[in-house]
């Protein structure tokens, strides 16, 4: 297999187009399902009196809301309070002259908007079947996961890998390990990221650590790319097992799978898990700050929403919890279709 290179030209669009179904089923499901803008039209509520008005939980509140206001059809004022933008008083509160609503509602019983409204009432990802419990595409102990079925598992890996494949090489460019000699990839994949590291920097090992059924996919990468004596494939279960020690860990779009309880308990285990002055990188999508945007990441966390138990998070959530964990974060660092690097050293 050719050496790992940056791809001549961005794709960023293609997986825009790709994701732009989600905004769809959000917007439909707030019109015809949630009655959301006519809520707000009668009073501004703060995001927690929202979920009490229409009985959900903050990941589902936090994914509805922030897609909203990434498409400009609410804001927040001085209070904290959400209110309606005037395009959205004007053309999505019910009986108002020049409502749309009715219009939309068309989508009301599509399948991917019925699944989505299901998605926001439950606060359960889908899982392999329609009346099964748990997520199909990550793992935990006790949780029925697709990633400790062989087939699988070996399909969902090596499709991630396809994003991965264009996006490793650029992460790599981005921040030197010169003086790096182990690098820990929690939940690896397909091993591209570490493969991507590996490259460049001669002195360097990686562990890729992950379900015993992707390393399967693993191991083939690292022979095809020449690079099987410089990896170790280690098996385990990143919330349960002992990390190994490393002077890098890394975890590329990972997090988002994950709650927010779920994402502190991990990155305090990679801080403990670091060598002294050893560094920790998030590598995944940013929503702003202020949970508005980018209408792109806003769509990506709703389909993360529907398939995990996460969503995408923002620079300052993730610097909260990097900071609890002692280490410090520095300025995320632009990678390539929507992500960004944050890397953050032992205090």
């Amino acid at each position: 297999m050719a050496p790992l290179g940056s791809p001549v030209i961005d794709p960023t669009s293609i997986f825009e187009h790709f994701r732009g179904s989600y905004g769809t089923e959000l917007l439909t499901a707030a019109v015809a399902h949630f009655d959301l803008f006519g809520r707000l039209a009668k009073q501004p509520r703060t995001l927690a009196e929202l979920q009490t008005d229409l009985n959900l939980a903050e990941r589902p509140a936090i994914v509805l809301t922030t897609a909203l206001r990434a498409m400009q059809l609410l804001t927040k004022n001085t209070a904290g309070q959400f209110e309606l933008t005037a395009i959205a008083a004007e053309h999505l509160v019910h009986g108002e002259e020049f409502d749309v609503g009715s219009y939309l509602s068309l989508a009301a019983t599509s399948p991917g908007v019925v699944e989505m409204v299901e998605r926001l009432r439950t606060n359960r990802p889908a899982g392999l079947s329609g009346d099964e419990a748990g997520a199909a595409f990550i793992y935990r102990d006790g949780m029925k996961s697709a990633m400790e079925q062989t087939q699988l598992a070996a399909h969902f890996t090596l499709a991630l890998s396809g994003r991965a494949k264009n996006v490793a090489p650029v992460l790599a460019e981005q921040i030197p390990l010169d003086n790096a000699t182990t690098l820990l990839d929690v939940g690896g994949g397909t091993g591209i990221y570490s493969i991507a590291f590996l490259r460049p920097n001669p002195k360097l090992r990686a562990i890729v650590f992950d379900r015993p059924e992707v390393l399967k996919t693993t191991e083939r990468f690292a022979a095809d790319y020449g690079v099987t004596d410089r990896v170790l494939l280690q098996s385990g279960d990143m919330f349960a097992d002992p990390l190994p020690n490393a002077d890098v860990i890394l975890l590329s779009n990972i997090l988002h799978d994950w709650d927010v309880a779920e994402c502190q308990t991990l990155i305090h285990r990679c801080a403990a898990s670091l060598n002294p002055g050893g560094r920790l990188i998030i590598h995944d999508v940013l929503l702003n700050d202020e949970l508005d945007g980018p209408l792109p990441i806003a769509l990506y966390s709703a389909a993360l929403f529907t398939f995990t138990e996460g969503r995408a998070y923002s620079a300052l959530e993730y610097n909260r919890w990097l900071t609890n964990a002692s280490l410090q974060p520095q300025l995320p660092i632009a990678t390539l279709i929507h992500c960004h690097a944050i890397v953050a050293r032992v205090s």
